[in-house]
């Protein structure tokens, strides 16, 4: 009996990429592969990249840059470009590094074995397409294989939107979202496999219409279904739309006991003017007035979001309005980034912002962030929360898991199993955790 490939992936960006990384390992894993930690021993190597950030697509090139050496010993080590920098650059790729043998966009997993042929025989292959076929029906899954107790669970990818900051329209496509029936099919798999929590995923997750037994489905819709499966004990999504948060999305953050207190619902700016020359179709006003109806749902729910500074043709005054919508929303967790032009987005023809302005205003945005978020934590000093736990701590006896809002949680001399979940007390406050004691 050979002995099996081995696969290095290094993922890059969002969950949903993460997620897309364990689908890719495990259809090839039908053509004998097994994961591999380093790329060193690695029979192929694939870089499962994201678009989002600055200079993304260079520093692909010089992550390729590091396997010249490796690829000079080993002339049969195969390594591939997958995700949105492989969707978006294609053929330049090939070009630009001739040790590439293979690049696969974002809706072409399913075809990495038949790639991986060609590529065994010597082939250069390229597949940015956006095929028909439903890519995660054909994605085998390894049998049974044991999971830890989260898991990630794509419900709809692609974007309709058209932010002028984003590229995602480009590299995803527009938005799909998959059949309930496979979804729960999934879900309850992962279950079998040890799973307790699952997050929804989505470019706009909220904007989900999968096809039901009576018709196009909600997301709500979708997670009353998840709400039966038996051994799920928690839910969450990630991402959402202002535009697409529905009543009845609304109404089940304060009737579904599985649904987590969390939503991360990203505004990015505060001023009406900069939301409009992004695309983004919904005003401050609207936002704050939408976070009060689900905290009427949910009074004690989480509040997460996202922010660009610096944007195209903001002014002191607009970043101000950021500031003051911050302060009225207040935030448990947040993300930050000082704008940055993708090529081919609407915002990268526009002037910019200066970079020093630009700068400072990231970082009196992010000290107000960080100190929202640390009066959040220091107030769950006290409470009582569930914690999932996931994997042993740094010392001994230690186990760490996440509350039902999504803090990291640190108990010590902890009996806790990983996949268990258990009440904690929370007796102090980190920088970015929390300590707590079971409740026994």
């Amino acid at each position: 009996m050979s002995a099996p490939k081995k696969l290095y992936i290094k993922t890059y960006g969002c969950q949903m990429n993460v997620y897309d990384s364990e689908r890719m390992a495990e259809t090839l894993g039908g053509q004998g592969y097994v994961e591999t930690k380093t790329p060193d021993d690695a029979d192929m190597i694939l870089l499962n990249t994201c678009h989002i950030r600055e200079k993304a697509a260079e520093k692909v090139y010089s992550e390729l840059g590091r396997f010249k050496g490796l690829k000079a010993e080993k002339p049969d080590l195969k390594i591939g470009v997958a995700g949105c920098v492989a969707q978006a650059e294609g053929e330049e790729i090939m070009r630009r590094q001739p040790l590439v043998d293979l690049v696969v966009g974002p809706q072409s997993y399913h075809r990495l074995p038949e790639m991986e042929a060609k590529a065994g025989a010597g082939e250069k292959v390229l597949d940015t397409d956006f095929p028909e076929e439903d890519k995660f029906e054909k994605l085998k899954r390894r049998p049974k294989a044991k999971r830890g107790p989260t898991a990630f669970l794509t419900v709809q990818e692609g974007c309709d939107k058209f932010c002028a900051f984003c590229v995602v329209p480009y590299t995803r496509g527009a938005e799909v979202s998959r059949p309930a029936d496979r979804i729960l099919r999934e879900a309850e798999d992962l279950v079998e496999r040890g799973v307790r929590e699952i997050t929804l995923l989505g470019q706009n997750v909220n904007a989900y219409h999968g096809a039901g037994p009576n018709g196009d489905m909600t997301l709500a819709q979708l997670i009353w279904e998840l709400d039966k499966v038996d051994g799920l004990e928690r839910i969450r999504f990630t991402t959402s739309h202002p535009n697409d948060m529905m009543d009845d999305l609304i109404e089940a953050h304060g009737t579904c006991g599985k649904l987590m207190p969390y939503l991360h619902l990203p505004v990015q700016a505060g001023s009406d003017k900069i939301l409009k020359r992004m695309n983004r179709s919904h005003t401050a006003e609207s936002y704050i007035r939408l976070i009060e109806r689900i905290r009427a749902a949910r009074p004690d729910i989480l509040i997460s979001g996202d922010f660009i500074v610096g944007f195209p043709e903001e002014t002191e005054e607009d970043f101000q309005a950021t500031l003051d919508l911050v302060e009225e929303v207040k935030y448990g967790t947040a993300y930050s980034f000082k704008y940055s032009t993708r090529p081919g987005t609407p915002a990268a023809e526009r002037a910019q912002v200066d970079p020093k302005e630009a700068d400072d205003r990231l970082q009196r945005l992010q000290a107000l962030l960080t100190r929202q978020q640390r009066e959040v934590q220091d107030s769950m000093v006290g409470r009582e929360l569930g914690v999932l736990f996931e994997k042993k701590g740094r010392f001994p006896g230690q186990m760490v898991g996440k509350s039902d809002y999504l803090h990291a949680v640190h108990v010590a001399d902890c009996d806790a199993e990983i996949g268990d979940l258990r009440r904690v007390r929370i007796v102090s406050s980190g920088a970015n955790s929390l300590a707590g004691e079971l409740i026994t």
